[in-house]
């Protein structure tokens, strides 16, 4: 009995060990079988992933159309084969980043794997293979996915005076869809723009800031060719000048002259010249350079300002500074100056200012009277040492200015 134990022992350990050998290894697809596989978009951005879905079908029909099973293209004709048994070993590789897991079993069939981009841009060969069959499809990644690139400037239009817009690209692929991290370069032609260059994020969008006082175009390329535009409109200027006439007089009481350029095309509602003094007039809708006067009342310095406003409600100022000097007043005598004895008294050195009177005061106690004119004449009925003085009065001003002199009279 013994003997015939040791004998039945090792025919009962031979399956079991039959059993785990065959465990280990790998089920593999049959002859015939046929591996389509189907990604979930047919691009992808950089530093990304995208799930594809591979169906194994025994005595199945592959992918149609013209891509093929080759291509990724087509359509697919159900109905015929069956799937493989489950845990079929199906392998991976790709040209372009990395396939997670590598390696699947099927369950009914179908196996859903990853392609886990990184920062290369290029299009990806995917293969599959188990046994005898393999497929293989090709995906964009990156800057090799993108199709088109559309430009938006916010806002697309500025003032006349220019300012900042805020620009953004998005790259996009054939579906519509947004591609990431694909590197970008912006460009213009007027102004600059900050950042020069950056990456596009998860919705495929880069953006930059542009500031300008002119009309630019912005350009937007992306690596591997394409490129996009937007233009961002300044708007005409409205003055196109606003300065003191060099021939103007810039003392007290003088009309300067202020000379106010309109800009080509601008179509104006008012233009508001404040002088600086306080005091202020309106042109209104002058559509040519436009010349207004004024006299300031003292000596110094001023910061006129010009104002205008267009149709639209665009506004725009230009500013000029202007120097007051004084009056130089002088005040001389003729005809002697003995007692009793008529002396002309005359005012000069101000036929540059708007003079509406004279006031003259004499000191022997007569006082004072006014004059329209800069000269008149007075007489001393004593004698000794006469004090004269003249105050100028200017048009729409007080006192622009005043001169003395003294006299000895015998």
């Amino acid at each position: 009995m013994v003997t015939h134990r040791r004998a039945i022992f090792p025919l009962l350990l031979l399956p079991l060990a039959l059993v785990a050998a065959c465990d280990k290894v790998p089920l593999l697809a049959p002859t015939g079988t046929v591996i389509n596989m189907f990604p979930v978009t047919t691009t992808v951005s950089l530093n990304s992933e995208v799930t594809i879905i591979a169906t194994v079908i025994e005595n199945g029909v592959a992918a149609g159309g013209s891509g093929g099973p080759s291509g990724g293209g087509g359509t697919t004709r159900s109905g015929n084969g069956t799937p493989v048994q489950n845990g079929t070993v199906i392998s991976f590789t790709t040209s372009i980043g990395r396939i997670e897991p590598a390696e699947a079993r099927t369950t009914n069939g179908q196996v859903n794997v990853r392609l886990i981009t990184g920062a290369v841009s290029g299009t990806a060969t995917i293969t599959a293979f188990s046994g005898g069959a393999s497929s293989q499809i090709s995906l964009k990644v990156g800057a090799a996915a993108a199709s088109t690139i559309n430009v938006t400037a916010s806002p697309p239009n500025l003032g006349s005076n220019g300012g900042s817009a805020f620009i953004t690209a998005t790259v996009i692929d054939e579906g519509g869809s947004g591609v990431g991290g694909v590197p970008v370069t912006f460009t213009t032609d007027r102004g600059t723009i900050t950042p020069t260059s950056t990456n596009t994020d998860a919705s495929g969008n880069a953006t930059a800031t542009l500031t300008t006082s002119a009309t630019a175009k912005v350009t937007v390329t992306a690596a591997g060719g394409k490129n996009g535009s937007a233009t961002v409109t300044v708007s005409a200027r409205l003055l196109s000048s606003f300065n003191v006439n060099t021939n103007s007089k810039k003392v007290a009481g003088g009309p300067v002259q202020f000379d106010v350029g309109v800009g080509s095309g601008a179509n104006l509602a008012n233009v508001h010249v404040d002088f600086g003094d306080s005091s202020s007039t309106d042109l209104g809708p002058i559509s040519a350079q436009t010349s207004t006067f004024h006299a300031y009342c003292s000596a110094g310095q001023f910061n006129a300002v010009a104002s205008a406003v267009d149709a639209t409600g665009a506004r725009e100022q230009l500013n000029t500074n202007v120097i007051i000097g004084s009056l130089p007043v002088i005040l001389g005598s003729s005809g002697g100056t003995a007692v009793d004895t008529p002396i002309t008294f005359t005012a000069s050195g101000v036929t540059d200012a708007q003079v509406a009177r004279y006031r003259w005061t004499w000191d022997d106690g007569t006082g004072s009277f006014d004059t329209t004119a800069p000269q008149t004449t007075h007489t001393f009925t004593t004698r000794g040492l006469k004090t004269v003085r003249v105050d100028v009065f200017g048009v729409g001003c007080g006192q622009i200015g005043t001169a003395t002199m003294t006299l000895s009279i015998s």
